[in-house]
């Protein structure tokens, strides 16, 4: 037997069974959507249409077509004006859970990190070495 949550939608109780995140009410709701805006992406004149023309024509929020093609329900191979936002600045993407400019970045940022690291390594091992002067003989 599920976990009892809240359903994130309508604040229901349901059993959460890992498959649906949603109430079955609001399960059926969100399918019901899915059929429309899927309906509307089959035309040939829609198949390039705009996250932001979907939601105008259909009703249907961003949030739920983000999800939909997070869980590759929606293809973006199939209707190239869709994808879901970079976790980190927002940019629409089709794969991964960051673009490329933030990856890009963070491997940058690792690097010069690491770099950062290697030199005050080299610098504690330089100040540790003690230099022996023999003194002069008269």
């Amino acid at each position: 037997m599920g976990e009892l949550r809240n359903c994130p939608t309508c604040n229901a109780v349901f059993s959460f069974n890992g498959l649906r995140e949603v109430c079955s009410k609001c399960n059926q709701l969100e399918e019901d959507m899915f059929t429309t805006v899927y309906h509307f992406l089959r035309k040939r004149e829609n198949r390039a249409a705009t996250i932001e023309r979907i939601v105008e024509v259909t009703g249907v929020t961003d949030k739920l077509l983000h999800k939909w093609v997070r869980k590759r329900r929606l293809q973006p191979a199939q209707f190239p004006g869709i994808g879901y936002p970079c976790d980190s600045c927002g940019t629409l993407i089709n794969t991964a859970k960051l673009c490329k400019n933030c990856q890009e970045s963070i491997k940058n940022d690792l690097e010069l990190h690491e770099s950062n690291e290697a030199f005050k390594e080299q610098m504690a091992n330089s100040q540790k070495r003690t230099y022996l002067s023999s003194k002069n003989r008269d």
